[in-house]
């Protein structure tokens, strides 16, 4: 396994730790040559620099790192796989770390089949344990289902077993890899001068110039040579090849490796010129090998440098190292490192803060001002050379995206872009006074994807013209000027958070969830603002999947943050002036870390009718193969057209916001030129609101029998109750979704948060699911089985949507990456075929499972298990389609190991019809011309008589002189001669000439297109593999609910789900249950079991109370809101379909979860504590059903006593007697429990405690937690030992407790003094009040 294809994807090419000294400016700006060391990989360059080696093997000032060369090491690059690695000293060096104290980074070898080396930060070093260790298992720190990282502990295993002399005899890595032949030409772009911007007549010039002065047969690429000498700025010096220096129109500061980097511009250029170059200083005399060596060749050479190098010029050359991480570097905006020189850009007037205006001329302060375009004036952009003035447009209309300009085979950026660059990238700047930095094409997606995840907006420019084209087309134009001399660029993509594809140039995802791009578009209904409606759109980029859909509201905007919550979006659009404050308070509170962008109504943010109109007239959906076929539009959005206007151009009437919604966001995806091959794919779905349905139930007792209705989690609750993300860290850490995620495959963890999110109601799917899980774990070895082989399997559902990108004919005919020149064009090819066999042996393994589970299918009672491991060619309820035909086509289609190997697709005879015409023609003109041949030697008598030729001047016959002589027929003529011998040509010849010429121009061509054509005709059958997905993403989470059911911690119980009856109350019955994501107390004991039973019996502690609500009461700390969140996490999980932590488990649907838990503002919102409090519980009595479960914590609390003691007895009245939902109501109001002691509609329950040393001194209790839930109140809340816990000072709590006392008797005589006046009031004396007043006066 080479390996570029195994380890080196998991490392990408890291920055280089920057060293501390700081370069002084006349050494930045010194020859742009300097050995930067670029953001490039993790296995550093060795011809990049030196820089001064510290650690424990570099001598005398070596610092402990803590390891030696032989130790065996977790190494992890940030945001990647930790691997294997051997310590060991650098091979060239002789060295074991780089850099000072954090910054220091030691020298490992990656094991591997074919081992690859580098420099690690030592902040990402572990010691090995061996593959045994817990933390290698699943849930450690180390644990890997990578079959490479698996591969790589054997090896380090093998090594454990030998001491650490032996263990440095597997340092078998001893030259560079191709990352660090990368590096060194980032390094090369990142130090040249820039020559950019000169027209072609300048570049000849240039070129005649400079073409006298090179020596001839130099290789094209630039080596960097070390000169002897300590003088500043002649230690390094590029000297790129002439020979192909007009390769592109512009020759750009290292960015062509064809490209001239030492011609003297012209004094005219020197002042167009956006880099300004200073003048070169002559290099001193040095013995060079007259053919110059490529950068490979001069690598094993590096000693013999580093010998003769001082240690003044090794100082200056680790001063231009890149970071180690992508971050700020200090003053980089005002011209680097240590620098004060002001950029030229920051001098413009017209680009100063508040000086700025947009393309249409508005000023900051206008409310109109658009931030992302920007007025250049029109006499900046005539001084400006060709490609800087291209470049000023592009900006002008791009100004809040970063722009990389393709100039030869590098990415450039300028001005404040550069800025950015080296601020978040940790590249260099060039020389000169302009802000200019630059990459070699290959590292786009790296870079890229950086910028990206910051919340930049990148747009990737491309050379659409090469430099023939240029000059073919000037010659076209009758008055060519300097600004039409540079070839044309055009913008072949814009790239947001929201917008990533993750084609060929973006590289892979770096995460498996979806990340959606959402539209939105609001209609307030009432002057109050308490009835709204909203159109919504959002799309998954990396999948093609649409969603549309309108719905109303309330005020509080619960189905649109139920929204957001369960599809939650990256990125969000939104028409300017539209939003109302509400759903603005929502977009900087929870949604502010998205990007968020306005966009003008009718311009960009179409109403429906131009979005049909749009639809139609693009063509999106009509088949570019077929073009007689009519473009029709998909059902779902036919659907919300009028049903009168057949043509589909008239929203309906519940339609309009939506279908405004969806021009929005393809106003958006056109702009980001991913319009076609998204909406091709005709991937819609209707979004409605999870709680649609309810509002249709009445009460009906088979409403949940007949529905497919799902149960409702807003937002609140899951952000309360952690299921998809924890409170403290907003990470995964703890969650109900990390617990119960052991998906194998990527399409499968995105199904089983969708599924977390919206459990089903109707209890006959949810037994369905019971029982698959059933059925998988009675074949516990065809599960493992089934297990190992989902690992293997790629992301085929975001592959599908890369082949159909590929193969969509809309976009290869108009797009502008079609026309734009690559020079890693068969690298990129390379991977679309990658991609596309990985997708083929990804079917195939699924082919092997089907086999392998439909040996026992029979015996599955799951309909749901049955349907999706069954093909629907043999049973009528399988759904999982019949793949051999196809898969047996595309084995035999062409040859695969060639294909990989060379980026070129050949089709195999029979495949594609026009290629095997084209070889059947060429075929058949060979054999006319052979005939001819015979034909002409018999008309001659001269048997050796020979065709000659190449290219257009092929099959001349070739006769000696001593035949010609003999005389010739009239039709031949004379072409060419040599001596002894003619040439000659007849019309005959020249007609099947044409012919053969034609078709290899067709063979070409079939070529070429082949395979977009082989990836189109793959995604006609896309239904088929989509269906195959979907059906192994169901497959996959039935798995992980297995897996959890069978791994789960403490016993495991099949929930009961009854239907609510006419004599079924709805009830909730949970004996001995555990919290499903918390193992361990506080304290670290095991979890307490608890009984939570509501709404029925609870026959173990002999109560008769079916109470709808339950009071918790209970000291700090001891419980209660963990026991809350595990009663709603249990249900979510009973109705998912999943095993539950607990000894038996019986309820009734639930179709909505409430919670109001936890205290916290939404400052952003403007939101106090307390009103955040009402909110929630406004929303729980608005929308609570009989059938809700409603979880309230210590509601009250955010205001004064009497208030919030009024306000939550008013709640539980109303949730206990009229609404007669489940709930659970903890509070330390005792006031409130002593109101609804005697109501029959709640019951008590607290948290028990043992209190030891019980006293007036608070000091001298011990409060023992048993974490026990059991009938009856709390006397005390305890809070001063909390307060003792919370180190507290001791006085403090003596003062607090006299005070406590203090208002304890003040309210008991109040009280007191309440029965006194009942007892007066009622002649007869009633019992009850008067056992209770003798209780207070003994308590008194």
């Amino acid at each position: 396994m080479s390996r570029q294809s195994t380890l080196l994807r998991f490392f990408p090419k890291a920055p280089a730790a920057a060293e501390p000294k700081a370069p002084a400016p006349a050494e930045r700006n010194g020859h742009g040559a300097a050995p930067a060391r670029s953001p490039g990989p993790a296995v550093q360059s060795e011809g990049a620099g030196k820089p001064t080696a510290v650690g424990p093997c570099a001598g005398p000032l070596s610092v402990s790192c803590g390891y030696s060369p032989g130790d065996l090491v977790w190494a992890k690059m940030e945001g990647y796989p930790w691997w294997p690695c051997l310590v060991y000293n650098h091979p060239i060096e002789g060295t074991l770390t780089r850099g000072k104290g954090k910054s220091s980074r030691i020298h490992v070898q990656f094991f591997d089949d074919s081992p690859t080396r580098g420099w690690v930060s030592i902040k990402y070093l572990r010691p090995y344990k061996g593959s045994a260790d817990r933390e290698t298992q699943k849930g450690g720190m180390f644990y890997s289902s990578k079959p490479e990282i698996k591969r790589a502990m054997i090896l380090a295993d093998d090594a454990m077993l030998k001491d650490a002399s032996k263990r440095l005899e597997l340092a078998v890595c001893n030259e560079p890899s191709d990352t660090e032949d990368e590096e060194m030409e980032v390094s090369e772009s990142a130090s040249g001068n820039s020559e950019d911007y000169e027209s072609e007549e300048e570049v000849k010039k240039n070129k005649q110039t400079t073409s006298q002065r090179r020596s001839a047969g130099k290789s094209k690429k630039r080596r960097v040579l070390d000169s002897d000498t300590d003088n500043e700025g002649s230690d390094v010096e590029f000297k790129p090849d002439a020979k192909n220096e007009a390769s592109s129109d512009e020759d750009s500061s290292g960015v062509d490796e064809g490209e001239s980097g030492d011609s003297e511009p012209d004094t005219e250029m020197d002042v167009e010129s956006p880099v300004k170059v200073a003048p070169k200083r002559k290099r001193l005399a040095i013995n060079r090998p007259a053919k110059r060596r490529s950068l490979e060749n001069d690598l094993p050479e590096a000693p013999k440098r580093v010998v003769t190098m001082s240690s003044e010029t090794k100082s200056k050359l680790t001063s231009f190292a890149a970071p180690e991480s992508f971050e700020s570097q200090p003053n980089a905006g005002s011209g680097g490192v240590g620098s004060s020189v002001e950029w030229e850009h920051e001098k413009f007037e017209w680009l100063r803060e508040g000086k700025r205006r947009d393309g249409c001329r508005r000023r900051q302060g206008d409310p109109s001002y658009d931030p992302c375009t920007l007025y250049v004036p029109e006499d900046h952009l005539n001084k400006c050379t060709p490609g800087m003035r291209k470049w000023w447009q592009l900006k002008s209309q791009n100004f809040d995206s970063v722009i990389f300009y393709k100039v030869g085979k590098f990415y450039e950026l300028y001005h404040m872009d550069a800025v950015t660059a080296v601020n978040e990238l940790g590249l260099i700047f060039m020389k000169g006074i302009w802000a200019h930095s630059g990459f070699p094409e290959i590292a786009f997606g790296r870079f890229s994807d950086v910028l990206v995840q910051k919340g930049y907006k990148v747009v990737r420019v491309e050379q659409t013209e090469t430099p023939e084209m240029m000059e073919a087309r000037c010659k076209s134009l009758a008055h060519p000027t300097k600004f039409d001399k540079v070839v044309r660029r055009e913008i072949c993509r814009v790239i947001t958070k929201g917008t990533q594809t993750y084609s060929v140039l973006d590289g892979d995802p770096s995460e498996n969830h979806n990340r959606y791009l959402l539209c939105i578009k609001e209609k307030v209904e009432d002057s109050s603002g308490h009835l709204r409606v909203y159109g919504v759109c959002f799309v998954d980029t990396s999948v093609g999947k649409f969603y549309v859909g309108q719905f109303p509201d309330d005020r509080h905007c619960s189905r649109f943050r139920t929204l957001v919550s369960h599809y939650t979006p990256v990125q969000i659009l939104f028409e300017k002036g539209n939003l109302s404050s509400d759903t603005y308070k929502i977009l900087r509170g929870s949604l502010s870390s998205c990007m968020q962008e306005g966009l003008i109504s009718g311009s960009q943010f179409w109403n429906a009718s131009k979005t049909l109109k749009t639809l139609l007239e693009e063509g999106y959906f009509k088949d570019k193969e077929k073009s007689d076929d009519d473009c029709t539009l998909p059902p779902v959005i036919k659907s919300m057209t009028s049903e009168s206007d057949s043509l589909g151009l008239t929203p309906g009437d519940n339609s309009e916001l939506a279908l405004s919604a969806l021009g929005g966001c393809v106003f958006y995806l056109k702009k980001c030129l991913i319009d076609q091959e998204l909406l091709s794919l005709a991937n819609f779905e209707e979004y409605i609101p999870v709680d649609i349905d309810l509002t249709k139930a009445t009460g009906s007792s088979s409403f949940f029998a007949k529905t497919s209705q799902r149960m409702v989690l807003d937002g609140v609750t899951l952000m309360n109750l952690e299921i998809l993300q924890n409170g403290t860290t907003g990470t995964m850490e703890g969650t109900l979704l990390e617990r119960m995620d052991t998906c194998c495959t990527p399409f499968g963890k995105r199904l089983l948060k969708q599924w977390i999110c919206a459990p089903l109601c109707n209890p006959y799917a949810i037994n369905d699911r019971l029982d698959a899980v059933e059925d998988l774990l009675a074949v516990p070895t065809k599960m493992s089985e089934v297990s190992e082989q989902l690992k293997k399997l790629p992301d085929l559902e975001r592959l599908l949507s890369k082949i159909h990108s590929i193969g969509s004919p809309l976009k290869s005919e108009s797009h502008p990456d079609s026309r734009a020149v690559f020079y890693e064009e068969t690298k990129y090819s390379k991977k679309k075929i990658a991609d596309f066999l990985s997708a083929l042996e990804g079917f195939k393994a699924m082919n092997e499972i089907i086999d392998v589970m439909e040996e026992t299918a029979d015996d599955f009672k799951s309909k749901i298990l049955k349907q999706v491991v069954t093909r629907k060619s043999k049973t009528p309820e399988g759904r999982f389609p019949d793949l051999h035909t196809e898969l047996k086509r595309w084995d035999t289609a062409f040859d695969h190991n060639q294909a990989r190997k060379t980026g070129v697709i050949t089709p195999k005879s029979g495949f594609d019809p026009d290629y095997d015409k084209a070889l059947q023609d060429i075929k058949d003109v060979e054999e006319d011309l052979r005939e001819y041949l015979n034909k002409q030697r018999k008309l001659l008598g001269f048997k050796t008589m020979l065709y000659w030729g190449a290219g257009k001047n092929r099959y001349q016959i070739e006769i000696p002189e001593s035949v010609v002589t003999r005389g010739l027929p009239e039709e031949y003529e004379l072409k060419s001669t040599r001596k002894g011998y003619k040439r000659y040509w007849t019309k005959e010849i020249e007609k099947m000439l044409a012919d053969m010429m034609n078709a290899e121009e067709r063979r070409d061509t079939a070529v070429k297109d082949c395979m977009r054509r082989l990836f189109y005709n793959f995604d006609k059958n896309n239904k088929d593999w989509q269906t195959a997905v979907d059906c192994f993403a169901v497959l996959d989470v039935l798995l992980c609910f297995a897996n959890y059911s069978r791994d789960g911690e403490g016993p495991m119980c099949r929930p009961v789900i009854l239907l609510p009856e006419n004599n079924v109350p709805p009830f909730l019955e949970l004996k001995g249950s555990c919290h499903p994501c918390i193992t361990n107390t506080f304290f670290g004991d095991d979890f307490i079991p608890n009984n939570i039973v509501i709404g029925c019996k609870d026959e173990d502690e002999e109560s008769t109370s079916e109470a709808y609500c339950v009071l918790v009461t209970g000291p700090n700390m001891g419980g209660k809101s963990t026991l809350m969140r595990q009663a709603g996490l249990l249900v979510i999980m009973a109705q998912l379909g999943c095993y539950l932590p607990a000894e038996a488990c019986r309820l009734t649907p639930v179709d909505r979860v409430f919670t109001r838990l936890g205290a916290s503002d939404r400052i952003m919102s403007g939101e106090s504590t307390f009103f955040v409090e009402l909110s929630e519980t406004s929303s729980i009595l608005q929308h609570a059903t009989e059938h809700s479960l409603v979880l309230v914590d210590e509601l009250g609390r955010g205001t004064a006593t009497f208030d919030g003691t009024a306000i939550a007895s008013a709640v539980v009245k109303e949730l206990a007697e009229n609404v007669k939902c489940r709930t659970l109501f903890s509070t330390h109001y005792h006031s409130l429990v002593e109101d609804h002691s005697h109501n029959n509609a709640v019951r008590l329950g607290h948290m028990a405690c043992m209190v030891e040393n019980d006293s007036e001194d608070p000091s001298q209790e011990t409060i023992t937690f048993l974490y026990k839930f059991t009938k009856g109140a709390c006397p005390k809340s305890y809070g001063f030992n909390a307060a003792r816990l919370a180190n507290i000072p001791e006085e403090i709590i003596q003062n607090g407790h006299r005070k406590a006392r203090e208002f304890e008797m003040m309210t008991l005589s109040l009280r007191m003094f309440r029965y006194l006046c009942l007892m007066a009031e009622d002649a007869t004396g009633d019992k009850s009040t008067v056992q209770k007043l003798m209780r207070l006066i003994n308590h008194l």
